[in-house]
């Protein structure tokens, strides 16, 4: 998803990785790579820089419902990852967007790289289990 997603939305949580907090926004828009945001209640510029830098995130009860097989990333992060050996591999610590496919970062005895690849590679994804399965080389 573009970046420019977020300019959706009309209130944001920013965190300073300890505590999220609310902001209402006034207004937004694309800047080059980034965006710019102009928060209810921000109007002296130093006031506004302290925001720089810090964490974005909606509600979840705000995102679109996904489709079957879709997923979002934090949803993937954390799961064990099986490969057609049944051999656990480890856990998705984070996804990467390559552009021509994203891709599962797994930490286990080693660190692995598997393209996210539906029906391909990635023969099945299980929440309830936590549990990803793949069928890659390794």
């Amino acid at each position: 998803m573009p970046i420019t997603n977020i300019l959706d939305y009309d209130s944001w949580y920013l965190t300073d990785k300890e505590n999220w907090t609310a902001f209402k926004i006034e207004e937004s828009r694309p800047h080059g790579s980034g965006i710019v945001a102009k928060f209810v209640g921000y109007n002296d510029p130093e006031k506004a820089r302290q925001l720089t830098g810090k964490l974005i995130a909606v509600k979840r009860s705000q995102l679109p419902t996904l489709q079957k097989n879709e997923y979002y990333w934090r949803d993937l992060e954390g799961l064990t990852v099986i490969d057609q050996h049944q051999k656990i591999l480890g856990k998705v610590t984070h996804l990467l967007e390559t552009g021509a496919n994203d891709v599962l970062v797994i930490k286990g005895e080693k660190e692995h790289a598997v393209p996210y690849l539906l029906d391909k590679v990635i023969t099945r994804v299980d929440l309830e289990k936590g549990e990803i399965h793949i069928n890659w080389e390794i």
